[in-house]
């Protein structure tokens, strides 16, 4: 039987690693998470890209400011809409299901935060944040694959750094191998005859034997080891635990299979999602509308994840992140135009929750980055370097942010020391 390169990369769509996994199945309370996480060795960091650049200011609200609804009179979120945290931030209303785990102090907020260098330009500032190299676009790879680079705790999995998407992005382009991974359940290869289906996975070994795949930064290896723990986890049925409904759509389907792959203990350390869809040039909508969809579809995700683990979270940090924030003032298309920084969340059992972190600039036009934006105060690698140094234990941060000092005065307390 002969295969053709063609084939295989047409029937996977690039997704190689696409069966399902037989969970561990944890029906516990979704909120169990309190209890002392584990040793660093066992915590995985799940990064969540809001790709377009998600407005901080709609998303956190800063209802207790006035020039919030001076400068927004078409789509400031009203005050009696808002889910409040602190009497001055509150919560866009179609993200109210992380209110719990605000008051359950596994959610966090860090406002106000971005990166130094002022580019407004998309295709830049997401390089720049991937690279975690701001103002250097001659980087040759990816600060989470830096750190893979330089932490090798867990080299022994090829599971060890995975995206879920059908390529490789930038922030784990790399030396380290990783793996991208399109969808766990529909691959080509998971077929009902074991007689076949080890036919075609030797005669794909054969095939791709010695060469890069695209799906790993290294060689081909790895992808048959990947292959291989797969199908000695028992490649079955998933069932979400304790009645976790993830929302249909690539984050849904990206959240439900990183647990599916937390579950199966394959090594899993560091996981990567995209979240498109947050550049509201036009009709951006207040507490309905274009972005409260988007937001909506992240709280409903997130809360699946973090139900779906139950005690597990205990372990993991999901992270989201963007680009840039929106201006402050609306435009005259009801939407906002592209701004300096913006808000990020921190959800898991490590996160110092329940409260905003980082330093607020204010709203008034003389406190904004060039007059118009929020201005930033916390540069997004002191940021990450938390993450890395106090749930990851990384030790050499400086191997991960060349030419930049990650000082832990300048955290912003995202984990608890």
């Amino acid at each position: 039987m002969t295969i053709s390169r063609r084939v295989f990369v047409k029937s996977g769509g690039l997704a190689l690693f696409s069966f399902g996994l037989d969970p561990l199945f944890l029906a516990r309370a979704a909120f169990a998470v309190r209890q002392s996480a584990g040793p660093p060795d066992r915590r995985i960091l799940v990064c969540l890209f809001q790709r377009g650049a998600v407005d901080g200011l709609n998303m956190i609200v800063p209802h207790g400011d006035p020039i919030y609804y001076r400068e927004r009179p078409r789509i400031a979120v009203p005050r009696q809409d808002v889910i409040d945290l602190d009497g001055y931030f509150g919560l866009h209303p179609r993200l109210a299901a992380l209110r719990a785990m605000w008051d359950e102090k596994i959610l966090a907020v860090v406002h106000a935060v971005g990166s130094p260098d002022a580019t407004r330009s998309h295709f830049d500032a997401q390089d720049y944040m991937e690279s975690g190299t701001p103002g250097v676009k001659a980087t040759p790879d990816g600060w989470l694959n830096r750190y893979c680079q330089h932490h090798r705790e867990h080299a022994d999995t090829p599971f060890r750094a995975v995206a879920f998407g059908p390529e490789l992005p930038r922030i784990l382009a790399g030396s380290a191998p990783s793996l991208a991974i399109d969808d766990l359940q529909a691959f080509g290869l998971r077929v009902p005859q074991p007689g076949v289906r080890d036919r075609l996975t030797q005669a794909f070994e054969e095939l791709y034997a010695g060469s890069a795949t695209g799906l790993l930064s290294t060689s081909s290896r790895e992808a048959f080891e990947a292959v291989r723990a797969l199908r000695r986890a028992d490649p079955t049925r998933y069932r979400p635990a304790a009645g976790a409904d993830y929302p249909r759509g690539r984050l849904g389907k990206a959240l439900l299979e990183i647990a599916q792959l937390i579950k199966a203990d394959l090594g899993l350390q560091v996981a990567f999602a995209d979240v498109t869809g947050w550049d509201t040039h036009v009709n951006q909508g207040a507490s309905e509308g274009q972005l409260a969809t988007r937001l909506g579809e992240l709280a409903q995700a997130l809360t699946a994840f973090t139900r779906d683990l139950g005690e597990r979270m205990r372990d993991v940090v999901v992270l989201t992140m963007s680009e840039f924030g929106r201006t402050v003032r609306e435009n005259g298309n009801s939407g906002t135009d592209h701004g300096h920084a913006t808000a990020m969340l921190a959800l898991g059992g490590t996160v110092n929750g329940g409260r905003v972190l980082g330093k607020w600039p204010g709203l008034d036009p003389a406190q904004r980055f060039e007059g118009r934006d929020v201005a930033v105060t916390t540069d997004f690698r002191d940021l990450f370097a938390e993450l890395l140094a106090r749930h990851l234990g990384a030790q050499d941060l400086s191997a991960v942010f060349p030419q930049f000092a990650a000082d832990p005065t300048r955290f912003p307390g995202a984990i608890r020391a």
